[in-house]
């Protein structure tokens, strides 16, 4: 399966106009039907406010994994089970992360790419999350809906 047309490699000039190194981007739906996508959006609502209009995740509520087989790189979306024991029946379906038995996977994205995550200080480059309502037609259209407030981006760790 094909996600490119909800994951990018990509530079992004929301966070970085002089055009640094490319990022890894997931498109995120936040009025998604599927269980995975809903817990997200759930979990993004939990995000813990610093500065005014900034919200922080930390790794327990949030995080990505890369996964490479062969020519395509896989991220998936994670979080701790226990964050999910009170929520909808449904979560409680979410496929276990194989790497980790308290996590379960939300989301998974794969692309055909050569592209190899940069490492700093033995931390993997941080996955860009896309938050937006509805389907977007191009990534162009998303970066669009960012600077126009109607799109956020959540940075979450990565190993």
């Amino acid at each position: 399966m094909d996600d490119s047309a909800r994951m990018w490699i990509t530079p992004v000039p929301a966070l970085d106009p002089d055009g640094g190194g490319p990022a890894v981007l997931l498109g995120h739906d936040c009025a998604s039907r599927d269980a995975g996508e809903r817990a997200i959006s759930r979990l993004l609502d939990r995000g813990h406010e610093g500065e005014e209009g900034v919200f922080y995740l930390l790794p327990f509520d949030l995080s990505a994994r890369y996964e490479r087989t062969g020519d395509r790189l896989a991220v998936l979306v994670t979080t701790s089970r226990q964050l999910l024991v009170n929520e909808p029946a449904d979560f409680a379906d979410l496929p276990v992360d194989g790497a980790d038995d308290d996590r379960v996977v939300l989301l998974r994205r794969e692309i055909v790419t050569d592209f190899v995550p940069a490492e700093q200080d033995g931390a993997k480059q941080p996955v860009l999350l896309i938050d937006h309502d509805g389907s977007a037609a191009s990534l162009a259209e998303l970066f669009d809906r960012f600077d126009a407030g109607e799109a956020g981006i959540a940075v979450l760790n990565a190993e």
